[in-house]
């Protein structure tokens, strides 16, 4: 199978060869012979129904001096491409929203991973409420009244912005501290939304673990352990990344999401887990893959690319070439 990829995302210029999930699937992708574009979410168009990227062809190797070559800038017609993939990274704002209502108007016919609209209608911190027997205690609120009486009820807490990512602004608030009201004065200067607050699992010292989920099934695990002092566990903010096999609690808990995911298109996923609950489920750009393939000698992105492959042959067998 030969397909046409679009990806969809940062600028190729920071792609990191050693870490970047996404340059694993673009490299995949090259070892199958399927022909790939990239182009900048804000370089999509949309007129009378069709839907255009000002997009470039391009190529990744391992080759430290150059990890990747493109070619001239052409503009691309969607539709006829095969598969689209939604690599951009958050923040999950109106230009990301956008970008899912915009490639809303080619998929199914032409897949997009993950399905723009489920990606729409799953911000990590608001999808994962769906599952709230699996999550520690947790209150979205802008209401101020709520949120203290939260923390009076469970003591220690984490306050973090209900669409950050990558560890931005998350405060842990223990019991004696008195900062929370100058935190939420702060957070009402900068954000519109609600907050999320969750119970402090202590826990996290052992660490906070990266499921990655394909078609509902889980296929590796990555243990990452904060750095001391510090209350995140993301490897860019100093935490580490440690080899780990799954307990029977998250093999239940990815039992219990996996039909979700699987029927509504996420092929793709990465969820955060720790102790014994889920905090996130992340949909929108999930990373993990290169770890992962270290610790436990995998090709994750194999598997990806055969889920996909897998889901254009069942909806259009004539595109096998």
């Amino acid at each position: 199978m030969s397909l046409a990829v679009a990806f969809q995302m940062d600028p190729l210029e920071r792609i990191d060869p050693n870490a970047d999930s996404t340059f694993m699937l673009a490299l995949e992708a090259i070892k199958r012979r399927h022909a790939l574009y990239h182009y900048l979410p804000q370089n999509l168009s949309l007129t009378q129904g069709r839907v255009t990227a000002r997009a470039r062809p391009f190529t990744v190797s391992r080759d430290g001096a150059q990890p990747f070559t493109v070619g001239a800038e052409e503009v691309i017609d969607l539709a006829a491409l095969d598969v689209v993939l939604m690599r951009q990274d958050p923040p999950f704002d109106m230009a990301y929203i956008t970008a899912t209502h915009l490639l809303e108007h080619v998929h199914p016919d032409t897949l997009v991973v993950n399905d723009p609209v489920r990606v729409r209608n799953a911000p990590e911190k608001l999808f994962v409420t769906h599952f709230a027997e699996l999550m520690p205690p947790t209150l979205i609120s802008s209401d101020r009244a709520s949120i203290l009486e939260f923390r009076d009820k469970h003591r220690d807490i984490i306050v973090k912005p209900l669409f950050g990512n990558g560890g931005a602004g998350v405060f842990h608030i223990g019991a004696g501290d008195e900062n929370l009201n100058a935190l939420l004065e702060l957070f009402t200067q900068l954000y519109r939304e609600p907050v999320v607050v969750q119970k402090y699992l202590p826990e996290v010292r052992k660490g906070d673990k990266r499921i990655i989920l394909i078609e509902g099934e889980a296929v590796g695990a990555i243990n990452r352990v904060p750095a001391a002092g510090e209350a995140r566990a993301n490897l860019h903010v100093g935490g580490r990344a440690e080899k780990s096999g799954l307990t029977s609690r998250e093999r239940d808990i990815c039992a219990s999401i996996g039909p979700t995911l699987r029927d509504h298109g996420l092929v793709f996923v990465g969820i955060d887990v720790i102790g014994d609950y889920m905090t996130e489920i992340n949909v929108t750009s999930p990373t993990g893959i290169q770890e992962i393939n270290r610790f436990d000698g995998t090709s994750l992105e194999a598997g990806i690319w055969d889920a996909i492959e897998a889901r254009v042959a069942e909806a259009h067998p004539r595109r096998i070439r």
